[in-house]
């Protein structure tokens, strides 16, 4: 019995919100992903700050999140919704 559906398997990749460092102790990944990075994530991103005419930048931290994802493939040589043509 040849196999007919050879699913791949993706992962997609988010990074949350650029914040302080200090606050991003508890940033949560969207629903459905895993954070990967710990405590207080990665410090390479600036956030904005509006100060009446003047945008500051300052340097933040954000968190990687992954989430792995089947995508339905045929087999080399099958095709169709099914995967039953040849």
């Amino acid at each position: 019995q040849m196999k007919k559906q050879c699913d791949q398997k993706l992962l997609i990749r988010v990074k949350t919100k650029c914040v302080p460092c200090s606050l991003n102790l508890n940033t949560q990944c969207p629903a459905g992903y895993t954070k990967i990075t710990n405590g207080t994530g990665t410090p390479d991103c600036r956030y904005y700050l509006e100060i009446k005419t003047h945008t500051l930048s300052f340097p933040g931290c954000r968190h990687r999140c992954v989430k792995e994802f089947e995508q339905p493939e045929c087999c080399q040589g099958h095709w169709g919704p099914d995967c039953m043509g040849k």
